[in-house]
C-alpha cells in the first residue's frame, strides 16, 4: 500500500528470529498446464478488443481529460543497468564462456497481514511463450514472475497482473528484445487501464509492479514503484532494484521537471510512490504532453546468472518494511539449507515478517537457480594483530581480578 491515509511504516529489524510455517492466503495466479484453481475474482479475464483500447480515452470520469494522445510513448529515458561478467553483452546471440544453466524452482506465499483488504497479487509463469500459444524462438523458454502492490483497491494490481504477460508476448519484437519489449509494455498496459477505467470508475486505484524474467543465463528485473527483488551470490546481496519513493533525489528531480512536487515525504502530498500504473484518477500525476509526474515506465536491471547465483527474492513493501535485504538473503538462505523447500521458505518469512510488525499486505516470491540447498560458506574475519605488550596484559588481568 502507498497511498497517504493507510500507508505505516514498520521499523527495520536486524536480528533474525526463527521462522514458523503459518497460514495465510495461498497464492493467487500462477498459471501452469496442471493449474487446477479457477478463482474468477483473482483471474478476471479483462479483454483488449483492439489496438486503440491500448490507449487511454478522455474522459471526466477518470480525471484524463487533459491527458497526451499518445501515452505509450516513453516520454524519459532510463538506460539499462547491466551487472554481469565481463564477457556477458547485453546483445544475447553473443556466447559468453559460462555454460552455467540454471535450474528453476520457484515458491510463493501471501498474507493479508492487518489490512482490510487483500491487494497484493503476483503471478509465476514457466514457460511465458508456451501459456500464451506463442511460438519460441529457439530452445530457451522465457519465464516470468511478478509483483504487484495495489492501493485504492485491487482493481488495477488484478488488471496488470492479467493483462501485461500478454501485452509482452504479443509485442512485435518478443522475443528478440526483450528490454524494450518489457518497458514498452508496461506503458501500455497502463495505458490499456486507463481506458478501462473511463468506461468503469469503479476500477480506479493503481498499482506498483515488479517483473523478473529468466531467458538462459540471463535474468532481467523491470520494476515501476516500491516492490523490490533482490539475488544471492553466495550469500551477498544483489539489488535488483531500486524503490520508487519521493525521498529518492533522482525521483525528486524528476518529478520537479515535469511538474511535481514533494509534501511531507508524498507525491503531490498524495502518494507514497513515485511510480505506478494506474491512479488516473487523481488529478494532476498523469496529465499532460509529458505525461505528469506519476510514471509507469520502470527501471531495467539484467544480471548475467553465474554458478555463484542462489536463488532471487520478490517481495512487495510488506516486507521489506521489516527485512532489510542482507537480512532478507540470510533468512532464506538458512532455511533452504534446513529444508530446501522452497514454498515453505515463502511461507515462514511471511510469518517472520508477521512476527517482526509489518501491518502490510505480504507477497514473496522465491526462485531458486538450483536444485541442491545453498552451500555452507565460511565467513571471513579479518585477523587483529595484537597491540598491548605482555606487560600491559599483565597489568590489565591484575585490574580485572581487583
Amino acid at each position: 500500500m502507498c497511498v497517504q491515509d493507510s500507508e505505516q511504516v514498520a521499523e527495520g529489524m536486524d536480528n533474525l528470529g526463527g521462522g514458523v510455517v503459518g497460514g495465510g492466503v495461498s497464492a493467487d495466479f500462477t498459471p501452469r498446464k496442471d493449474d487446477d484453481d479457477d478463482d474468477e475474482e483473482n483471474c478476471k479475464t479483462w479483454a483488449l478488443h483492439s489496438p486503440m483500447e491500448l490507449y487511454p480515452a478522455r474522459n471526466e470520469n477518470c480525471d484524463n481529460k487533459n491527458a497526451s494522445a499518445d501515452p505509450v510513448s516513453l516520454r524519459t529515458s532510463f538506460p539499462l543497468e547491466s551487472i554481469g561478467e565481463e564477457t556477458a553483452l547485453t546483445d544475447r546471440k553473443q556466447v559468453s564462456v559460462n555454460n552455467f544453466v540454471p535450474s528453476l524452482r520457484a515458491g510463493e506465499w501471501c498474507d493479508i497481514g492487518e489490512r482490510s483488504d487483500m491487494e497484493d497479487t503476483h503471478i509465476c509463469i514457466e514457460d511465458l511463450a508456451e501459456n500464451f500459444g506463442h511460438k519460441n524462438i529457439g530452445e530457451e523458454a522465457i519465464s516470468l514472475y511478478g509483483v504487484f502492490d495495489g492501493h485504492g483497491g485491487k482493481e488495477a494490481a488484478q488488471f496488470v497482473r492479467d493483462q501485461l504477460p500478454r501485452v509482452i508476448v504479443e509485442d512485435a519484437d518478443f522475443p528478440l528484445e526483450l528490454e524494450k519489449v518489457v518497458k514498452r509494455s508496461f506503458v501500455k498496459t497502463d495505458a490499456a487501464f486507463a481506458n478501462s477505467c473511463s468506461v468503469e470508475t469503479s476500477l480506479s486505484s493503481g498499482t506498483t509492479a515488479l517483473t523478473a524474467m529468466i531467458f538462459g543465463r540471463s535474468l532481467l528485473v523491470a520494476n515501476a514503484g516500491d516492490c523490490r527483488a533482490v539475488v544471492s551470490r553466495r550469500g551477498a546481496v544483489i539489488e535488483m532494484s531500486k524503490d520508487h519513493k519521493p525521498c529518492c533525489i533522482n525521483e525528486r528531480k524528476r518529478i520537479e521537471s515535469l511538474g511535481g512536487y514533494i509534501d511531507d515525504g508524498y507525491l503531490n502530498g498524495i502518494l507514497g510512490v513515485t511510480r505506478a500504473l494506474g491512479d488516473w484518477h487523481m488529478e494532476g500525476l498523469k496529465e499532460g504532453d509529458t505525461g505528469g509526474p506519476l510514471s509507469a515506465e520502470p527501471e531495467l536491471k539484467l544480471l548475467t546468472l553465474t554458478k555463484e547465483d542462489e536463488f532471487l527474492i520478490i517481495g512487495s513493501d510488506g516486507l521489506w518494511d521489516v527485512f532489510r535485504s542482507q537480512n532478507a538473503v540470510d533468512f532464506v538462505r538458512r532455511r533452504l539449507q534446513e529444508h530446501n523447500n522452497v514454498k515453505r521458505c515463502c511461507m515462514e518469512i511471511v510469518e517472520e515478517a508477521k512476527k517482526r510488525g509489518t501491518i502490510d499486505n505480504l507477497t514473496v516470491v522465491i526462485v531458486c537457480f538450483h536444485l541442491d540447498p545453498p552451500p555452507a560458506t565460511a565467513v571471513q574475519r579479518p585477523r587483529v594483530r595484537r597491540s598491548i605488550s605482555a606487560e600491559g596484559l599483565q597489568n590489565l588481568k591484575f585490574l580485572l581480578e581487583g
